[in-house]
């Protein structure tokens, strides 16, 4: 056979690219994307991300209040209630998180919606990461918190229990021929991973792919932030009232092309793509995900075309022995309250004015014989209390807000100190605008539990409209090779930095929460000025830009291909999610603060900062 004519072959062989949209970043997003989506045309599957551990928790609560609840009601009822008839006639499947912690519901009533629209739709289910029932033996087992290492919380305080599952089970959805794909917990990714796998017939010790797929579900599972919402460069982003959800189109190695609807608003680039691809990660090179230990160091992102974005070069080793498990408990109570101060010194009013609240409020306790607050959190936004700088209000004209507030495990305690700071109302210094009338209740504290359990042990289950599936987990696991590390390059000898700049003007940044740490992830707009950003950037100069939340360690990371650095901060976040009592209690202006950070460089790279 001719050199020709094995070419040929190789082509015919090789498998179509798919199309997958990505509707849904968090429970509460836009119902209007699935329309959106589905009008462009074209679509193998849509991904929905509902998740988070709060998410869970509420969920959790919602379903002892009845066994009917704990699944995102919204997407049966808006989403689908809406387009499953444009859904049914596109051919395209669905693939969903929504199901919660209560999936069998969830899809029960999908079946339902079905049947009353006439439709011929086949509804999957994917249970087993639910935990909860394991609560006393996690605790007998002497079960410890992975980053912390607290003990097991008491088992009548967990709320919820849930291991991250992975991607094989529903592939088994899909080749039994569903067309709507309903789990609880799972990888944020791993709805997109299995609609690759399934799609391509990749294996699961396919790395390298199965690291790509995951890397294409990691930038749709934020739905718009990665097609210009978020962005830095916000003014650059066209028509955000109709931004577009983004739509990847995937070859069969993995890589993707990054786009939106045609005519949508927003903006698909190299830097709202780099920005996604850094948020909420940690050591690139080891993100480890139940199917795939993924390595992103070497990804690129090319601008292939306006609004379309090409991205490859990830890898992968081998899947992790252990599933990452999030559980969620109460730690009592906690309230708070915004209170607008304008006039000369208001700063300085509002301090006073918390103080003197929690003052009174510690007495009554004191005099009843109750513990005091485990924790207060005062923050006067306008006053620099964000960025670390507080500048001198003497004499000055301010408009600031006070936030106030406080836990306590009592919620009759929690709700004292906002009926004391109350009562202060027409005894302190001038200038205080209270914009609502009444109290905030006081609501639970659920704080975040994670550890680790063998995959061996989570046996997750399959269903298609109520019959079983057979699901069998392949054990492609293990520590593999492991990467190369990278190095930051240094800066030359030969140019001497002269210029002050903030890092805005040499970089892109996004930062998040991972639990109770914080990534900020920082992109040069231009390859050669990372070296001066690197010097400037260390890990030191993070944690003092960041001292006064009380940070831990600092660790950096390199990613050459697309030059930008991960910073993964410890301990930073007050407890994280609903735990926290901060008005940032998930890091999202972390990267706005870095942004301020002042870099040195050479005149010849000033002469080309904007």
């Amino acid at each position: 056979m001719s050199m020709k004519n094995t070419e040929n072959q190789s082509s015919s062989d090789r498998k179509q690219p798919i199309r997958i949209g990505g509707a849904c970043g968090f429970w509460g997003d836009s119902s209007a994307s699935t329309g959106q989506l589905l009008r462009s045309g074209g679509l193998d599957y849509i991904v929905y991300d509902y998740l988070a551990e709060i998410t869970l928790s509420i969920m959790a609560r919602a379903r002892q209040k009845s066994p009917e609840l704990g699944y995102a009601t919204d997407f049966v009822e808006q989403v689908l209630g809406l387009n499953l008839k444009a859904i049914a006639a596109s051919g395209t499947k669905i693939l969903s998180n929504a199901g919660g912690m209560n999936p069998e519901s969830c899809a029960s009533k999908i079946r339902e919606l079905v049947a009353s629209q006439g439709l011929d739709l086949k509804v999957a289910v994917v249970t087993g990461d639910d935990l909860l029932s394991y609560a006393d033996a996690f605790t007998a087992d002497g079960m410890t918190e992975m980053f912390s290492g607290e003990s097991f919380p008491k088992a009548e305080k967990v709320a919820s229990i849930n291991a991250y599952l992975g991607a094989q089970p529903v592939v088994a959805a899909l080749a039994a021929g569903a067309d709507i794909v309903i789990t609880g917990r799972c990888a944020d990714s791993a709805l997109t991973l299995a609609a690759c796998a399934h799609a391509f017939g990749w294996g699961w010790s396919d790395n390298d792919r199965l690291s790509a797929g995951s890397l294409v579900g990691h930038l749709l599972e934020c739905g718009t932030q990665v097609t210009g919402g978020n962005f830095t460069d916000w003014r650059d982003v066209p028509d955000v009232k109709k931004i577009g959800y983004p739509i990847a189109t995937v070859y069969e190695d993995g890589s993707c092309d990054l786009s939106k609807p045609q005519g949508s608003g927003g903006l698909v680039s190299v830097g709202t793509v780099a920005e996604q691809l850094v948020y909420e990660i940690g050591d690139p090179q080891t993100y480890l995900l139940p199917d795939v230990t993924c390595d992103f160091s070497e990804v690129k992102i090319e601008q292939k075309t306006p609004d379309c974005v090409h991205v490859s070069g990830a890898k992968g080793r081998p899947a992790p022995e252990s599933l990452k498990v999030s559980a969620t408990w109460a730690d009592g109570f906690r309230v708070g309250l915004m209170v607008p101060y304008v006039g000369f010194d208001a700063g300085e009013k509002a301090q006073n004015l918390a103080e003197l609240a929690v003052g009174r409020a510690e007495s009554v306790l004191k005099k009843l014989g109750a513990p005091g607050y485990q924790e207060v959190s005062i923050e006067i936004v306008g006053a620099g209390s964000q960025i670390g700088e507080r500048p001198a209000s003497h004499g000055a004209y301010e408009e600031v807000t006070l936030k106030i507030a406080a836990r306590h495990i009592d919620q009759r305690a929690a709700g004292l100190l906002l009926r004391e700071l109350t009562g202060l109302g027409l005894s302190v210094a001038p200038g205080m605008t209270p914009f609502n009338g009444g109290r905030p209740r006081p609501s639970p504290v659920v704080r975040l539990f994670s550890f680790l359990v063998e995959q061996s042990s989570v046996l997750p289950v399959v269903s298609l409209d109520g019959e079983p599936v057979p699901f069998e987990r392949s054990t492609a696991s293990g520590a593999g090779a492991a990467a190369e590390p990278v190095h930051i390059p240094d800066v030359s000898s030969a140019e001497e930095a002269v210029v002050e700049v903030p890092l805005i003007k040499l970089a892109y940044a996004r930062s998040g929460d991972k639990g109770n740490k914080a990534n900020i992830g920082v992109i040069a707009r231009k390859a050669e000025w990372l070296p001066w950003i690197a010097a400037a950037l260390t890990e030191d100069a993070v944690a003092k830009t960041l001292a006064h939340f009380n940070p831990g360690k600092v660790a950096r990371f390199y990613l050459p291909s697309c030059h930008a650095l991960n910073f993964l901060v410890d301990d930073v976040l007050g407890g994280g999610g609903i735990a926290s009592l901060r008005v940032d209690p998930q890091a999202k202006a972390y990267s706005q603060i870095l942004l301020g950070y002042k870099v040195r460089i050479p005149q010849a790279i000033a002469e080309e900062v904007k």
